[in-house]
């Protein structure tokens, strides 16, 4: 009876084991998709940092080139 036990208790290890893994292996994948959608957020969050400073830039030389133009004709 008791070499039944030990079975009964390896193979209740061994499936313990096999769903721990998997447990480990899915909080592996969550936890490398959330660093890649952090790497993208800080990516996007640059972009739109630099594309907001260059529209400035450009509706600033604008403004300036608009300006010139009517210091001229005045």
């Amino acid at each position: 009876m008791s070499q039944a036990h030990s079975k009964s208790r390896q193979e209740a290890e061994i499936a313990f084991g096999n769903l721990q893994s998997q447990f480990f292996a899915r909080n592996n994948a969550v936890e490398e998709l959330d660093c890649l959608v952090r790497s993208r957020d800080e990516k996007t969050l640059r972009l739109r940092e630099a594309r907001l400073a260059k529209e400035l830039q450009d509706r600033a030389a604008t403004t300036a080139s608009l300006l010139a133009k009517r210091a001229k004709t005045a």
